[in-house]
């Protein structure tokens, strides 16, 4: 058995790329591992003419992934953008799977991240006994991605220091990347390009400049349109989440699943789904990946200190503490959807009951 906790996109899903590798006679761009058709059956998921089953990774627009694959397989760069917990991560992990067979060519964006993330870095060992070589040279994902011909991912780019997203204007723009050092250069092999993340939280922290939003194509990441959307994407993934932790508990029934997405949903838009009643939001984002935080951690305590069932009392503890970011405005946002909403929905009883004893 696998003991890695979360193996990378291209690992866990390898039998799915290998099947619609084997089934994709579309054209596809220099050094793609599949065509842009069979990308987008990948992140979508399909039916193979053999019956194969191909699970879908994103559940939203296809034109979103359309676009997001058409732009990858031209001259301009990617950036996914959208409120923290739209998949963007995701999305970015799979398109660089699909497409290159690696996603772990990774740039964390920080405000510590400085350009030799984007351009390379020494083995000082080695510079101080042997001077400026290739050996001493160490490369970083970006530059491995420019010489390999395959996709580099940056995160949260809105993050990284001004300094640094100048560097990456000149990469994009001319798609090479001088070592003086050693007096020569870098050349993108065709197949290279960029996915970049932003959620748009961090407006005002490094904002982008004109010139380098100019070398992206943007697409915004929205959150799921509907309330069965959300909670299909809700009920799948922390099914995945179960199996891949081995979490000795059922898997949670649907109904649990629907009351914390209808919370978030309702909180997060300021209205009850039928339209009725306005509500307070809280400070935070209520994104569908806190839904999947919430319903996981209650899988874990139903495991291991209940009888396997997630209840009610299971997901409470989790469920406030989602909800509540500033301990004293989100605390009363919460304590009024409590007193006016879930306590009068009849089949809400447990669950006002359970939040209320953590309140």
């Amino acid at each position: 058995m696998n003991a890695v906790l979360r193996q990378h996109a291209e690992e866990q899903y390898a039998e799915e790329l290998h099947e619609l590798a084997k089934h994709d006679h579309k054209p596809r761009p220099a050094n793609w591992k599949l065509s842009p058709w069979a990308v987008k059956q990948y992140l979508l998921g399909t039916t193979l003419e053999n019956g194969f089953e191909i699970t879908p990774k994103y559940i939203g627009q296809a034109r979103l992934i359309e676009i997001a694959v058409a732009t990858l397989a031209t001259d301009r760069a990617l950036l996914l953008y959208g409120v923290p917990g739209t998949a963007k991560s995701w999305v970015s992990e799979h398109l660089a799977a699909a497409i290159a067979g690696d996603s772990t060519l990774l740039i964390q964006g920080t405000a510590g991240t400085d350009e030799s993330a984007l351009r390379y870095g020494w083995n000082y060992a080695r510079l101080l006994s042997e001077g400026p070589s290739q050996a001493a040279l160490v490369a970083s994902p970006m530059l491995v991605a420019m010489r390999e011909g395959k996709i580099a991912r940056l995160e949260e780019m809105t993050r990284v220091p001004s300094e640094v997203q100048d560097t990456l204007i000149t990469l994009l723009s001319e798609k090479t990347l001088p070592v003086p050092e050693l007096g020569m250069e870098v050349q993108a092999q065709r197949g290279f390009n960029v996915i970049a993340t932003a959620n748009n939280r961090d407006k005002g922290v490094n904002e982008m400049s004109s010139a380098l939003m100019r070398r992206f194509n943007t697409v915004i990441l929205p959150t799921p349109d509907s309330f069965d959307e959300e909670v299909a994407i809700v009920s799948r993934r922390v099914n995945e989440l179960g199996r891949a932790l081995e979490l000795p508990t059922e898997k949670p029934a649907l109904e649990e699943v629907r009351r914390v997405v209808a919370i978030f949903r309702e909180l997060r838009n300021g209205i009850t789904e039928d339209g009725k009643t306005k509500l307070k939001s809280p400070s935070g984002t209520l994104s569908t990946a806190e839904a999947i935080s919430v319903i996981g951690h209650g899988m874990a305590v139903a495991g291991y200190y209940g009888d396997g069932v997630v209840h009610a009392a299971d997901i409470a503890a989790s469920l406030t503490g989602a909800i509540i970011k500033d301990p004293v405005q989100d605390k009363l946002v919460w304590m009024e959807y409590l007193k006016t909403i879930a306590k009068e929905r009849d089949d809400w009883k447990d669950l006002y009951r359970a939040c209320m004893e953590v309140a």
